[in-house]
């Protein structure tokens, strides 16, 4: 038989008996409904065997029959130190698992327990997740180009050519014009042909590779197939470069960016850590300014993910605030990210522009005004910060003011019935609206309907001010 790939980690028998306890009282209290018992069980019981892909089967399993009694998610808290990596990939995989558990659409944690599995050794672990991940990610209304290709690229390291090609294969869906990827994809279908793997008969990962030992000559005489794993090769390669130089911040940089590359929050944490340290050394707020992006980037995706759940569950009430709390908090931690780097770069209107939006969603608007009134002095961004700026003196009870800003912006605009004017004048008529201008803000209204009927509530807005005769009462 081929050797097992390296860092393969089996479980010893009496290991597996000791876990065997767990699993079966999970599965009995489980038949009770009594589910965060039995989850707590099973992941007791998978933190002695790890690798009893049965165990993990039944443990989804419970935690969808929990999700459909009505089961909730964990508390913010609960996930913030769930997320948090430790040195233990196993533990990771296991906190990755638990979170799985208590949302089990969740492709984020599906792809934690799968690269923490795969770093771990357990191989078995890996090849129940990945096809699970794979399917959800597939069947989501957008799904993500980045988690195709670290499953493929797991399946390479495992030499896994039939799943890393069809992996390959959604990835190159999402980017079709990728010559890269397209020369991979045939590469690795080649690969797959020749070696006829066989993992999907096999009862373990073990099983998978037998009869694999001319895979390695024809991996050399195929010079075309990428690295088994390219990511961590280029972190490798970054890290050696800066280690070499460790004063050059292009070396250091570079690193960072193979780190971030992977989305995976351990790698992100140790890109954060070596930030922090190069802004303590040098003082440089680059540094610092790049720790806030991996943050702000890191919420976006958790907030893709909530968000996702939300649009599949719209009679959800509990998770809607769950996600509109989840907003705020992000909003804030972006405000928090954008004003340090706006007071160290006081010229840079961009990222005032930033604080003045976050600013603007935290209902701060007086707060706001000014920030846009700073921000709208650089062109690429006067028309935005004008819009944002009357809005906010609308929101702040200063009509007249916001009527004023925002007829300026439409006499300044060029373009007619583009995005940005049917927002100038749409704000611009509700500030008539408010103001009790019934009948000019009818003919902006109107200037909106002609370009785009549907366009929010005008036709609402339009019937409700002319049955009034043209003066009814703001709203």
């Amino acid at each position: 038989m081929a050797d097992l790939p390296e860092g393969y980690k089996g479980i010893p028998e009496e290991d597996q008996k000791k876990a065997n306890v767990f699993f079966e009282k999970g599965r009995t209290v489980a038949d009770n409904a009594q589910y965060e018992f039995a989850i707590e069980m099973m992941l007791s019981g998978l933190a002695i065997d790890p690798e009893n892909t049965d165990a993990h089967q039944a443990l989804r399993e419970m935690s969808l029959k929990r999700k459909a009694s009505g089961g909730k998610d964990l508390g913010m808290m609960k996930k913030m130190g769930l997320k948090r990596p430790t040195k233990d990939d196993k533990q990771n995989m296991l906190n990755a698992e638990q979170l799985l558990a208590y949302d089990p659409g969740n492709t984020d944690h599906m792809l934690s327990v799968l690269q923490n599995a795969h770093r771990a050794g357990f191989y078995d672990t890996v090849m129940w997740m990945g096809p699970i991940l794979q399917k959800a990610n597939a069947d989501s209304k957008s799904p993500e180009f980045n988690k195709f290709i670290i499953l493929k690229d797991v399946y390479k390291d495992l030499q896994q050519w039939k799943l890393a090609t069809d992996a390959c294969h959604y990835a190159a869906m999402l980017k079709p014009d990728d010559m890269d990827l397209q020369t991979e994809l045939k590469n690795l279908g080649a690969q797959h042909t020749m070696s006829k793997g066989n993992y999907g008969t096999a009862r373990s990962f073990r099983d998978s590779i037998r009869d694999m030992d001319k895979q390695s000559q024809l991996m050399e005489e195929n010079k075309d197939v990428r690295s088994v794993d390219s990511l961590r090769r280029s972190i490798a390669d970054a890290e050696a470069e800066w280690n070499a130089e460790p004063n050059e911040p292009g070396k250091l940089m570079k690193y960072v960016e193979a780190l971030v590359r992977t989305e995976d929050p351990q790698y992100e944490a140790r890109a954060i850590e070596v930030l922090q340290e190069a802004f303590e050394k040098t003082k440089q707020f680059r540094f610092r300014l790049n720790v806030g992006k991996i943050r702000m980037a890191q919420l976006a995706r958790e907030g893709r993910s909530l968000l996702a759940q939300v649009q599949a569950n719209p009679a959800d009430e509990a998770l809607k605030e769950q996600y509109r709390t989840f907003a705020r908090q992000r909003a804030e931690t972006e405000l928090d990210e954008y004003t340090l780097a706006a007071d160290a770069y006081p010229t840079d209107m961009s990222l005032r522009y930033q604080k003045a939006a976050r600013l603007f969603q935290l209902e701060r608007y007086n707060d706001a005004i000014p920030v846009f009134q700073q921000a709208r002095q650089d062109p690429k961004f006067r028309h935005d910060a004008a819009i944002a700026l009357g809005r906010s003196f609308l929101e702040s009870g200063y009509v007249d003011e916001a009527v004023e800003t925002l007829r300026a912006v439409i006499e300044e605009y060029q373009l007619k019935g583009d995005a940005k004017s049917k927002d100038m004048y749409y704000w611009y008529a509700r500030g008539l609206e408010q103001k009790g201008d019934a009948a000019s803000a009818i003919k902006a209204y109107s200037q909106v309907a002609q370009w785009d009927f549907n366009y929010r509530d005008v036709q609402v807005r339009i019937k409700r001010l002319r049955s009034n005769g043209g003066g009814g009462a703001p709203s």
